[in-house]
């Protein structure tokens, strides 16, 4: 009997980011964006299915959803292990599951290479803070260590509404309140709606999926509250420009105006492979600043990244200046440097 523990315990010793049961090859880990197999065994469907079965088994969760929908998202602990976020899946007709690995514990942020500028964010009282990137950037790390310094240094409310939960946060001088989307709430607008009732001084929003999430979360930002969410997207004019776009063009005039007023930052972050064959991030950060606000209700995003390149006095950075420095310290190679990032061309000229 495949004993899914085993690779548990064995994603967690290695280091592993996520865990892969897909019939037809053995089970794999990621490591630092490589796919290593765990032993040389191929998995036959029948074994994915024992795995995947003592998957829901661990999480104490009926099957129903999956067996209906084809797919599924759910997370459990494991004493004295970790804490796994789980994707159930099918293909080609049989059982499949991503299993993320979130340690125990708030990660130390130095550890973790988050800028100081990026933690001060835990001081805001109100508006709307963004973390954004692609799928696997470390959005969620960055956040969990945000809110931590917020629970660990001010009074209040915080309620996390996540899909699904991955970093666990113990009441320190805050009340911490975690919402499951689907287990503990509908979806994200019922959450976030009732939420505004719940006394919140502080809302973690894990994405901002349609339109309406994004309406009621920017009214939550102006109304009072620090709103900090999620947007899969690279960049902040790319961000700026998603959200606009989601509302219908008589709308937009009226949603710039809206944005420019409650947006206080917008963080964005990618993983580079670093000279040890591990990861190191780089981060764009901007201030929303008197031109940046004309700016974004003007219709004039485009012209953004030129005030975060001048704004290092105010605590900017553009990505590529992140980039540059992390290259200057010989962390990541020149060809890691030129190959993510957004403007190669200059950057191979400022790096001589």
């Amino acid at each position: 009997m495949a004993q899914l523990l085993d690779y548990l315990k064995r994603a967690v010793d290695d280091k592993a980011s996520d865990l892969f049961i897909v019939a037809g090859g053995p089970v794999c880990e990621k490591l630092d964006k490589k796919m290593i197999p765990i032993g040389e065994e191929r998995i036959f469907p029948e074994t994915a299915e024992e795995l995947i079965t003592q998957l829901y088994t661990q999480a104490g969760r009926p099957m129903d959803n999956y067996m209906r929908d084809g797919d599924d998202d759910f997370s459990f602990s494991v004493g004295g292990l970790a804490r796994f976020r789980v994707n159930t899946y099918r293909q080609r007709g049989s059982m499949a599951a991503v299993v993320r690995v979130v340690a125990f514990g708030i990660p130390d942020w130095q550890t973790m290479h988050i800028p100081p500028q990026v933690m001060e964010l835990a001081s805001l009282t109100h508006g709307m803070v963004l973390v954004t990137g692609t799928a696997g950037s470390g959005k969620s790390t960055t956040q969990a260590c945000v809110i931590n310094r917020i629970n660990q240094t001010r009074s209040g409310h915080i309620i996390t509404l996540e899909d699904p939960i991955e970093y666990l946060h113990r009441n320190a001088k805050s009340i911490v309140s975690q919402r499951e989307i689907a287990i503990d709430t509908e979806d994200y607008l019922a959450a976030l709606r009732a939420c505004l009732r719940q006394a919140p001084d502080v809302i973690l929003l894990g994405e901002m999926r349609d339109r309406e999430t994004i309406h009621t979360a920017m009214t939550a930002a102006e109304t009072g509250h620090l709103l900090i969410a999620t947007l899969h997207t690279k960049g902040a004019v790319n961000t700026v420009d998603r959200i606009v776009d989601s509302f219908p063009s008589g709308q937009q005039e009226q949603i710039r105006a809206q944005l420019s007023m409650v947006l206080r930052t917008v963080v964005s972050q990618q993983l580079l492979p670093d000279k040890n064959g591990g990861m190191v991030p780089a981060y764009e950060i901007m201030h929303v600043n008197s031109a940046i606000r004309s700016l974004i209700r003007d219709n004039k995003s485009h012209q953004i990244d030129n005030v975060i390149a001048s704004g290092g006095a105010e605590g900017m950075i553009a990505m590529d200046q992140s980039i540059m420095a992390l290259c200057k310290a010989g962390e990541i190679t020149a060809e890691t440097a030129l190959e993510y990032s957004d403007n190669p061309e200059q950057l191979r000229r400022r790096l001589g």
